[in-house]
């Protein structure tokens, strides 16, 4: 079995390591990207990483990230090289924007030109990007592109481009079971009762496994909301809470 070994000069320019779906090479040439942080495997070159609220770059972050709870999860990179990144062993594919609109689960984001601007999204867990660029999103196997009407998985799901956010769908077994006892407790079944439903045109992004990470932004985002609670519904949740973990 040969074994090939790379350099500056044979490692692609803004493309997967050849024969290597889990590593991609960005050449960064100047241009600065902004990075997830730990998605770094390797690098030649003079590459700097900076956090987004240390970085030279300020209007650009300014101007293009627009996501305060994920903001300590991100840097800019920028300088000259080749830079290496991967996450978790995990499929790594890259995708152009032309003047287009996609949101996609914030876990699965590796990094995007700042061509892009970054939004948070109202779907907990997502953010969306928007403009003209490429950006780089991991997938625990390969991704399907589905058009609506479709339901996904919740847990399959990577993105979904030009189509309105989902709604929730509950199958009619579960929801005749959940209105039987009244304010039962979500979660106790399969996790096939619950799917994301897509309607009107666009594009969804499915990858091909259930697997996905626990992420700690979904907490996040919903503890900022609930800065908009009285103190009584405050107390409700915390009832709610605490029947759930006993």
């Amino acid at each position: 079995m040969s074994i090939q070994i790379h350099n500056p000069g044979t490692l692609p320019v803004n493309d997967n390591i050849p024969g290597n779906d889990y590593a991609f090479c960005v050449d960064l040439a100047g241009t600065p990207w902004f990075t997830s942080k730990g998605a770094m495997i390797a690098y030649y070159g003079n590459v700097a990483f900076e956090p987004l609220s240390r970085t030279n770059l300020t209007a650009m972050v300014a101007s293009q990230f627009s996501s305060p709870l994920y903001a300590d999860d991100w840097v800019v990179a920028q300088g000259q090289g080749k830079l290496i990144l991967g996450d978790r062993g995990y499929n790594i594919n890259s995708f152009d924007l032309d003047d287009g609109n996609l949101t996609i689960r914030a876990s699965n984001l590796l990094a995007f030109e700042p061509g892009l601007s970054l939004k948070q999204s109202i779907v907990p867990g997502f953010l969306t990007l928007l403009g003209t660029g490429k950006f780089l999103a991991s997938s625990n196997g390969p991704v399907m592109f589905a058009e609506p009407p479709l339901r996904v998985d919740p847990q399959a799901l990577v993105g979904w481009a030009d189509c309105p956010s989902p709604s929730h769908h509950f199958d009619a077994a579960w929801m005749h079971s959940f209105l039987s006892v009244v304010g039962g407790f979500f979660g106790m079944d399969s996790d096939e009762e619950r799917q994301f439903d897509f309607t009107g045109a666009g594009t969804v992004l499915v990858q091909s496994s259930e697997k996905m990470l626990n992420d700690g932004h979904v907490l996040r985002q919903l503890e900022a909301q609930t800065v908009q609670l009285s103190q009584a519904s405050l107390l409700q949740l915390h009832r709610s809470i605490g029947s759930r973990l006993s």
